[in-house]
């Protein structure tokens, strides 16, 4: 099975899980092309059997250039298996009503390109403390305390349960129904 899976970052740990769930299926002998979705243009979806698109949330919103790419693509991904990764800090927690909120981001997302994933995977993300200007550190170090997070401004701290994200691509997409 040819599948495509499609990518935007902001950080990079997007990236991470992208390459690592093209890897995970390759090892389950699928065909995987992984594309920044920058790279995504003309994709001939007549030998792409499956897809995953993967994007990061920063304040409220995924990049707008993948929700371009989801429009545009929209009832190709609708016509075959599809899954979409969204990836925040947010996954992270264990707050209800955090969670309630990131569920709904998504799904505003997918309806505002009028495309129907098959499921929609909340993926805890990272800070990438050694990567932030000073205010953006300020920043996510007073988020962090909001939530009773201590964290040092000097390392980065990964979130992503990889081995939940290794049993969900075990199964995908043949589970997809």
């Amino acid at each position: 099975m040819k599948i495509l899976v499609v990518y935007a970052t902001t950080e990079g740990q997007t990236r991470r899980i992208a390459r690592f769930v093209a890897g995970r299926l390759a090892d389950r002998g699928h065909g995987a092309e992984l594309l920044p979705v920058s790279d995504a243009e003309e994709i001939d979806w007549a030998g792409v059997d499956a897809a995953v698109l993967a994007g990061s949330l920063h304040m409220g919103r995924v990049q707008a250039d993948l929700a371009a790419f989801a429009a545009e693509h929209a009832a190709a991904l609708t016509a075959r298996p599809t899954l979409f990764l969204q990836v925040s800090l947010a996954a992270a927690g264990t707050d209800p009503e955090e969670h309630a909120e990131i569920e709904r981001i998504a799904e505003d997302f997918c309806a505002a390109a009028g495309w129907r994933p098959g499921r929609i995977v909340q993926v805890a993300g990272a800070f990438r403390f050694t990567q932030y200007d000073f205010f953006r550190r300020w920043a996510m170090r007073h988020i962090a305390a909001q939530k009773g997070e201590e964290v040092d401004p000097g390392q980065d701290r990964e979130y992503t349960d990889w081995e939940a994200l290794a049993a969900l691509f075990d199964a995908w997409p043949e589970d997809s129904g």
